[in-house]
């Protein structure tokens, strides 16, 4: 991407992406208070056309710091909501939800862990492994609410995926560690 193509990055203040990533927000405290399955499926599009709109716009218009570090919280924050629904309708235990959601468990506690050690914590850029483990997520969501039998072969998909993306994202530090020996 040329210079004059790369969104400036705003210092402080919100940006539209930030309001878009909010909106994910209340999605995430009705999911489990949706009564049917159309309501479930408009919350997860939304949240869906929500997380993938806040990057494009963040790319078009330019992000703020605060959007960077509230992005996959607010993500993390969805897809636990919404996974809560699926573990306490008891369509998977509690050891396929934690694998589905491996992948995110370890990014937060890598997170607070910088916050916890003075390093600041600092945004993961979006890694296409990252990418897939949230469609997969997304896709085995909606095998639940459509009560699919593709659920149970999802889960187990979107938890080998998110493994592979554990491996991805830390592939830069590695690099880092290798190049200072």
């Amino acid at each position: 991407m040329s210079e004059s193509n790369r969104p400036v990055t705003r210092q402080s203040g919100i940006s539209a992406a930030d309001v878009i990533t909010l909106i994910r927000l209340p999605l995430a405290v009705a999911f489990p208070f949706a009564s049917g399955a159309t309501e479930r499926i408009v919350l997860l599009g939304l949240a869906a056309v929500t997380d993938l709109g806040d990057g494009v716009v963040a790319r078009r218009f330019g992000g703020s710091r605060f959007g960077a570090v509230l992005d996959p919280i607010v993500d993390k924050l969805f897809m636990a909501s919404a996974f809560g629904v699926v573990l306490f309708s008891g369509a998977l235990e509690w050891w396929e939800v934690t694998a589905l959601l491996i992948r995110d468990i370890v990014l937060s506690l890598a997170f607070f862990a910088t916050l916890a050690t003075d390093r600041g914590g600092t945004a993961v850029p979006a890694r296409l492994g990252g990418k897939a483990v949230t469609l997969l997520q997304l896709m085995t969501l909606l095998a639940f609410i459509l009560e699919s039998p593709f659920l149970r072969p999802l889960a187990w998909a979107t938890a080998a995926v998110a493994l592979y993306a554990i491996y991805d994202y830390n592939q830069p530090f590695f690099r880092k560690l290798k190049s200072n020996d």
